[in-house]
């Protein structure tokens, strides 16, 4: 009887033992093999695409962060399809070795007109090429590089380091995206316009709409890729509402803010005197 109950005994234990090893071993979480953006038939990679779109940089990131080269591509409705690259050398292939080669192309071009207009950021061709010319010039002129030393020197010096100083000595948090983007707003401003919005010091309330309203019309035009019909984008505009409306009354605001700059200027022909980029490029606009 002894002998009966512990061979039922050990039978039981060794069932019990392998019941639960397949258990975990079956349903413990497998790691993902999948490298690259994920594909659905017909649909492509848009039901990611706009599952994270809220974290597309953190999104993306996460995905070229699995690829061996740092590169994937993604597909979508049609023939819309695309790469996204973090290798240093197709940056510097796309940007650099062999620009010519990768246009901006139509779609980006329209999604960003009534914001950048035909301006050397949503140009291509022999359109980029007249403005980068310009452009080159200016920046190569040792007044304005030295001038643009000076600012940045100032807003370090004056504003940047007294600003980290007494959040150290208050024992303050900072957000240091934001105290780095009204950093080089100041300096983009008085380099483009020899304007000083005075948005890391002082008040800045002068310039604070215009830095908003900038950065939402960026932020808005960007987001314009992540419809998955693009019908909806051109309904929204004919309509005037939602993120369209937004992004109407933004540009208005920057369109504004630039255009009294440059009409004060044309007008007491200050740019003669001046070193900004916005003066070169008035000046050399004059003289041909």
């Amino acid at each position: 009887m002894d002998m009966l109950f512990c061979r039922q005994f050990f039978l039981c234990l060794a069932f019990l033992s392998i019941s639960v090893y397949l258990h975990f071993y079956t349903t413990r979480p497998k790691k993902s093999t999948h490298i690259g953006f994920k594909n659905y038939p017909i649909l492509g990679s848009l039901p990611e695409v706009l599952k994270n779109r809220h974290r597309f940089l953190d999104w993306t990131t996460e995905i070229l962060r699995n690829c061996p080269t740092n590169t994937a591509v993604f597909f979508s409705l049609g023939k819309v399809h695309g790469i996204v690259t973090a290798n240093p050398l197709n940056v510097e292939h796309i940007l650099k070795i062999n620009f010519e080669n990768y246009p901006k192309g139509e779609r980006v071009i329209s999604l960003f007109n009534d914001f950048l207009g035909d301006g050397i950021f949503n140009a291509d061709g022999e359109l980029w090429k007249v403005q980068r010319k310009m452009a080159s010039y200016a920046f190569n002129i040792k007044s304005l590089r030295n001038f643009v030393i000076d600012n940045i020197s100032f807003e370090i010096e004056t504003r940047l380091i007294p600003l980290l100083v007494r959040a150290s000595e208050k024992g303050c948090r900072l957000d240091l995206q934001d105290v780095l983007e009204r950093f080089a707003f100041d300096n983009i401003c008085k380099m483009a316009f020899n304007v000083d919005p005075g948005c890391l010091g002082g008040d800045g309330k002068s310039a604070a709409e215009f830095m908003r309203a900038f950065d939402e019309a960026a932020t808005l035009c960007f987001r314009r890729f992540f419809y998955a019909f693009q019908f909806i984008l051109t309904f929204k505009k004919l309509l005037n509402i939602g993120s369209e409306r937004r992004l109407r009354e933004s540009i208005g605001i920057v369109h504004n803010y630039a255009d009294k700059i440059i009409r004060s200027r044309m007008e007491n022909n200050s740019y003669k005197q001046q070193e900004d980029l916005l003066s070169r490029f008035i000046e050399n606009d004059n003289s041909n």
